[in-house]
């Protein structure tokens, strides 16, 4: 008998995409404002690690854009958004360490979404790719094409 293969995981890589496209978006936003709005950056002084923030901008709203198109890759199973991705949240989690003393709560939650993404990425890729592969031409597929007989009644019970 064979093993029937979860959606559980391909909900996971789905989960650990959109949270790509959402953390990227955040850099991308905050990238944005260190370089345009520096201002509204406020922590103490003993609190932060000396940047600059121009600089910091930049990395801020180019890694935000490595994210999001590492999330869009994820969403369509591309090896290439896989190990970007795998990368780019464990550079992502450094990161977050060393802002814990400015940011302590927002790091933390940072460093727990970017621990749940590396999960979902490293464990049952071969499966979630082969399901996000063909799920494209399930859901597209009309009756006809999926050998069903749009007009016929279901005969069997549903569990």
């Amino acid at each position: 008998m064979a093993a029937k293969k979860s959606g559980a995981w391909t909900g996971f890589v789905v989960f650990a995409g959109t949270m790509l496209l959402v953390i990227g978006g955040i850099n991308v936003f905050q990238g944005f404002i260190a370089l345009f709005d520096d201002e509204h950056l406020v922590v103490t002084p003993d609190n932060l690690i000396l940047v600059d923030l121009t600089g910091w901008g930049w990395v801020l709203l180019i890694s935000g854009l490595i994210m999001i198109a590492a999330g869009l890759g994820l969403l369509a199973a591309q090896t290439w958004a896989r190990i970007t991705a795998i990368v780019i949240v464990i550079v992502h989690a450094i990161i977050q360490i060393a802002w814990l003393g400015a940011y302590p709560v927002w790091s933390l939650l940072m460093i727990a979404l970017d621990t749940v993404v590396l999960y979902a990425l490293t464990a049952g890729w071969s499966d979630v790719r082969e399901r996000l592969k063909g799920l494209d031409e399930e859901t597209w597929q009309t009756p006809q094409e999926a050998g069903v007989d749009a007009g016929a009644t279901r005969t069997t019970p549903m569990p």
